[in-house]
């Protein structure tokens, strides 16, 4: 496990450019930041994101600072779980999805 996905939406992420670590609501909530595979990527954005425009944030694995568990996510299967904020180094790339867009690494 090299590279995550943690998808956003767009107001959001804007919100975040200005910050130094990303801490979504779950962080404070459940303990942690959802992320997914890049080959989850899909059936996220339609559990979630089915109709609006989603910014997938790429990250380096290596450079979270954090750990990273492989858990089931509400019966929903394993997805990767970030234990902290995501820091800004980890960012590889971000890109904003339309509907029915793939993501391309």
């Amino acid at each position: 496990m090299d590279v995550v996905v943690h998808l956003m939406e767009p107001a959001a992420y804007s919100a975040w450019r200005r910050g130094e670590a990303l801490k979504p609501a779950s962080l404070a909530q459940e303990g942690f930041v959802h992320l997914c595979f890049p080959s989850q990527v899909a059936v996220v954005r339609l559990r979630f994101y089915p109709t609006n425009a989603v910014v997938a944030v790429v990250l380096r694995v290596s450079k979270l600072g954090a750990p990273v568990v492989v858990e089931d996510s509400y019966g929903h299967g394993a997805y990767p779980h970030l234990y902290g904020p995501i820091p800004r180094t980890a960012v590889i790339k971000t890109v904003t999805l339309k509907p029915d867009e793939p993501l391309v690494i």
